[in-house]
């Protein structure tokens, strides 16, 4: 069974739905934390790029690497934008080598170009 439309309409949907909850709902919060909303774009923007990856492409272990990295890197930021101990700060940079993996793997299994046939 191919996850792949599924995962990537949740993604979509959530990043746009955080985004617009963060932009309308949070600037009064995020009074005490002078990084938040930085923060909660930087997840917004990455994990709705990732949806439209993974929903674009077929690629098996990259769609796999960018779903679970998407959920590290922007969980992590979105909830440090929310409060979340700083600690977790240190687990976000797994998200992000997880969606480095995917771009890389998917580059490694593309079709090598050849030149012409004369």
């Amino acid at each position: 069974m191919d996850c792949r439309g599924l995962i990537a309409g949740l993604w979509g949907a959530t990043a746009v739905a955080l985004g617009a909850f963060g932009a309308h709902g949070l600037k009064e919060r995020w009074a005490s934390i002078p990084e938040a909303a930085g923060w909660w774009q930087t997840a917004t923007l990455y994990l709705l790029t990732h949806a439209i990856a993974i929903g674009a492409i077929r690629g098996g272990a990259s769609g796999i690497l960018w779903s679970i990295g998407a959920a590290i890197f922007s969980g992590t930021l979105y909830a440090l934008a929310l409060g979340a101990p700083r600690w977790l700060g240190a687990v976000t940079p797994v998200g992000g080598s997880l969606l480095i993996a995917g771009w890389l793997w998917l580059a490694w299994r593309s079709p090598r170009s050849t030149p012409p046939q004369a």
